[in-house]
Order: C-alpha cells, then structure tokens, then sequence
C-alpha cells in the first residue's frame, strides 16, 4: 500500500473514534473520566478489556515467538484463567465493598501513607513504561511503513500518536474508552481472522484440516516438561500466568478502572468470566497465526522473525491488499485500545494518588487538574518511547514485558497479598524501602541463578519479587509485647 492510502486509511479510522467520543461525551465530570458513573453495561467492559489486554504487543509479537519458542507461550495463558478467578472471587469483593476509585486507596486503609504512595507510584511506573513499550512498538511499524517514506521522523509519529489518542479521551476518559475499547477489539478480532483465513487459503489448507495441519507441524507443541531450568518449563510458565494475571489485571488501575465502572460485583464477575473465556481463545489463534506466517515465511523464503514476521508478510502484498488493510487496521485497533486506557488510569492514579485532588480542591478545581494532569501524562509518554528508540534493539518486545512487570508489579502483590491475607501490622515507614530493595535483590538473584546454575527465571521473576517484598514486610512488622 502506498504511504497517501495507509494515512487515509488511519484517518478514517480515527474519524469514527472522535464521533463516538462526541457521543459518549456528557458533564466531562471527574465522576464521568474516572468512574463512567458506574453504569457502564458488563459485557461492553468484557469485549473492550480484550483490546485492552493484547494490545499492539500480542499483535505482533506473539505471533513472532512460534519460531523459537514453539506454543510455550500458551502455558501462561492456561495460567491466566485461575489468575482472573482469584480476581473475581478475591479481589473484587474488596474493591467494591470499599467503594474505591483509585484501587491503591486500599494499601491507605490497610497500612498507612507510605504504602499508600509506594502502590501507587510502583504502578504509575509500570504503566508508563508497559503502555510505552505497546505504543513504541506500533509506532515503529507505522514508521518503517509509513512516515520513513514521508520523511517524517519518529519523535514526530510518537507525537501524533498521542495527540490523538488525548483528543478522543480528554473530557470524559473512562466513560469513552468503554465504547471505544469494544470497537477497536472488534476491529483487532477481524483484523486476526481475516489473516489467518487467507493465510491458509495460499497454503490451500482447509478448516477440516487443521487438526493434522497442527500435528505435522514442530513448532505445534504447548506443553514443556523437560528442563526444569528452562524459562519454558511449565510449572514455570503455569504459575507465572496466574500471577501475570492477577497483578497486571486486578492490581492494575488501568484494568479494574474498566471493571468498577459496571453498576455491582455481580455484573463485574460477569465481565471477568465472558473475558477469560474470550481470551484464551483470542490468544491460541494469535499462536496459530504465527505457526501459519512462520510456515509461510519459510516456505517463502522470507527471512523476517519475530517482532518483524506479521509486519513483513501482511505489508508485502504477496497475500493480497485485504491482509494489508485488515493488518493496518488490526495493529492501529490493537494499540490504541490498550494505551487510551493507560493514559486515563495514569491520570486517574496521578490526580487522586499523588495529588490527592479529592481532598484537596473543590470541584471545578479538581476538574482543571485533571486536565492538566492528563496534558503531564501524555508528555512523559511521549518522552518515554523517545528513549525506547534507542535502548530496545534486539529482543521480542513481549518479553522485555513481561521482564520489566516482573520487577514492578512484585511489590505490588507482596503488598496486597500480605494485606489481605494475614492480620500483621507493618511499620508504614518503612514499607518504600522494601519495595525498592526486592526488585534489585530478584535481579541479583535471577542473574545469578542463571550464570551458576543455569537456571532461568523468565516471566517467574514476578513471583520471586512477590515473594521477597512479602518476607520483607514481615520483618518490619510490629512487635508486640
């Protein structure tokens, strides 16, 4: 596709999101961007998280890691589905009988100030880095499609990308991205069965066959049992998706923000349920699109992997303009339903968790520093995939992640976990000084493990970071006489 075509096709697109933001949009109240005003419909928040969930990331770099990492991948998702049932049946609970806004409220309530600011200020980093990392990678594909052509560089494409994603988001946030979330994650769901369609249409490969397809093929292999110190070992991978998922979704503002925007818990375990179910399956047959596009590639004589596989093969032409289109159309759906979201949890967590503006402005201020956080955000995203530019060069971005969350939501769980699971007080105090030591320590470790004993940690770093920061608060609990 040409470069004027690709453009027009992605106006288009973003002409439909700023007509349904106009339609969503109501008071512009801080209730409305934060909360939707709780009446939010359950299976409208279900089939949007699923954009929100994959992002650009699985797009692209899921499909990439078949080559050389077989199905593997899909041991952390079987771990997803007991990992979302803790959030329903735990989590949830808690969050809507405390009534809160910002979930990080809670570690206020449970240990003190300090808590409260180290929660929070841990997710403010994750989300920034991880809604970063989807974001750069989209981008750099619509810059080596796009905008290289044009001559346009890339600080000017991460510039727009934002821009246009705070348009369609200012005034009324959450309410919006419910809406807009659902659309992009059907686009995104087109976009992957097209391709996977065509795909075996060139490889004349019928439905009723895809069952022998998957068994003549190598890379078709789920289960790893074999090496023990393996990051694709499967208690590893099992045990890393069901902490992957409780910490990424239920301790994350971004992904509980949609959930407590439905009415009650009912309709909130509802919304939990139908996803799960959908996201297993939407994560398989992203695996199946990979066998497929490595197969292709290598039949083909096509040298693109991993991160590059998708972009290469659906932009060549080879497969026809539709692969092209939907391919476009499913990348830009997938990025933006995911970082629409994390720039309204990054304002929301901001405003009410650092500046505390529910109690310390009255309501029209609060509005206009909400606003201004919002401009804030969208600036420090910007900045932060400048640098990516230049520091992610040889790695599937997936993985980098999954890496990074490892270390920054761990504390997080030691935190919730303790908390909710055991009556120990904590000296507040000291509770940042924790948070911070266990990453480096599970760095430390992980490292060490793997020159010594040659034994890989991979996405398990979570729970071993989890772990340290929960062993670390029962030494500074307080004694009693």
């Amino acid at each position: 596709m040409e470069p004027t075509s690709i453009l027009l096709l992605i106006a288009v697109y973003f002409v439909v999101l700023f007509g349904i933001s106009y339609l969503t949009q109501k008071t512009g109240s801080n209730e409305e961007f934060f909360k939707a005003n709780n009446k939010s419909p359950w299976y409208l928040v279900a089939f949007g998280m699923i954009g929100a969930s994959l992002s650009g990331v699985t797009f692209i770099s899921i499909p990439g890691t078949v080559e050389f990492n077989a199905f593997s991948y899909f041991q952390v998702v079987l771990g997803y589905t007991i990992g979302y049932a803790v959030i329903s049946l735990v989590l949830l609970p808690l969050y809507y009988k405390l009534q809160l806004t910002s979930i990080y409220t809670y570690l206020e309530q449970r240990y003190g100030y300090y808590a409260y600011k180290t929660g929070a200020s841990f997710f403010l980093l994750s989300r920034i880095v991880g809604a970063s990392f989807r974001l750069f990678l989209v981008a750099g594909v619509l810059q080596l499609i796009v905008f290289d052509e044009l001559n346009i560089p890339f600080y000017i494409t991460v510039t727009i990308t934002i821009i246009l994603i705070w348009v369609y988001t200012f005034k009324s946030g959450i309410k919006t991205i419910v809406w807009t979330d659902s659309l992009q994650t059907l686009f995104m769901l087109i976009s992957l069965g097209v391709s996977i369609v065509l795909l075996m249409q060139n490889m004349d490969i019928n439905f009723s066959e895809i069952s022998s397809y998957l068994g003549s093929q190598e890379q078709f292999q789920i289960f790893f049992f074999e090496d023990w110190r393996s990051s694709d070992f499967f208690v590893k991978q099992f045990l890393s998706g069901a902490f992957i998922a409780i910490v990424m979704t239920g301790l994350d503002q971004d992904m509980m923000q949609k959930n407590l925007t439905c009415p009650n818990l009912k309709d909130a375990q509802k919304n939990i349920l139908s996803f799960t179910l959908i996201l297993t399956v939407v994560n398989f047959l992203f695996l199946f699109l990979g066998l497929l596009l490595t197969d292709y590639a290598n039949t083909s004589g096509i040298l693109a992997e991993k991160d590059d596989l998708f972009p290469s093969i659906a932009m060549s032409g080879d497969l026809g303009l539709a692969v092209s289109i939907f391919f476009l159309l499913g990348l830009v759906a997938a990025a933006y339903s995911s970082a629409d979201s994390a720039l309204t949890s990054l304002t929301t967590s901001f405003s009410i968790d650092i500046l505390n503006i529910e109690k310390r402005y009255g309501k029209a201020q609060q509005i206009k520093v909400r606003k201004l956080t919002h401009i804030g955000v969208s600036m420090v995203l910007i900045l932060t995939m400048l640098v990516f530019e230049y520091a992610i060069k040889d790695q599937s971005v997936i993985n980098k992640l999954f890496q990074f969350a490892g270390y920054t939501y761990g504390p997080l769980l030691g935190l919730f976990a303790l908390g909710m699971f055991t009556p120990l007080k904590i000296k507040d105090r000291f509770i940042p000084i924790v948070a911070i030591l266990s990453p480096i320590l599970s760095f430390v470790i992980s490292w060490c493990s793997a020159e010594w004993f040659n034994f890989e940690f991979g996405f398990f770093i979570l729970i071993l970071n989890g772990l340290l920061t929960f062993l670390g608060l029962v030494l500074i609990r307080i004694q009693h006489d």
